[in-house]
């Protein structure tokens, strides 16, 4: 049975494995990051989250960050691999 968990169904639409980026769309995907103030949040709910003192919309928030954070992750990925793989057939 296929997997069609969140992040599955992202990697099946971000195949890695197909050459279909340019390079300057992978350096700009590779520039992507959350801006400090999300960073901080994150820090201050895995922090609340260790302490076992997360509200239901902390919780839920929380989430919300490790979703975009797989899916960048995944975006991510498909860039690196772009570049490599341009740069074994320049």
């Amino acid at each position: 049975m296929v997997a069609n968990t969140e992040a599955a169904i992202w990697e099946r639409m971000i195949d890695p494995a197909e050459d279909n980026l340019s390079a300057e769309a992978a350096r700009f995907l590779l520039r992507l990051d959350f801006r400090e103030p999300d960073h901080t949040r994150m820090e201050e709910l895995a922090q609340k989250s260790n302490d076992g003192t997360l509200t239901d919309d902390e919780r839920a928030e929380l989430q919300n960050y490790v979703r975009i954070g797989n899916v960048l992750a995944l975006i991510q990925s498909k860039a690196r691999i772009s570049l490599q793989h341009g740069a074994r057939t320049s």
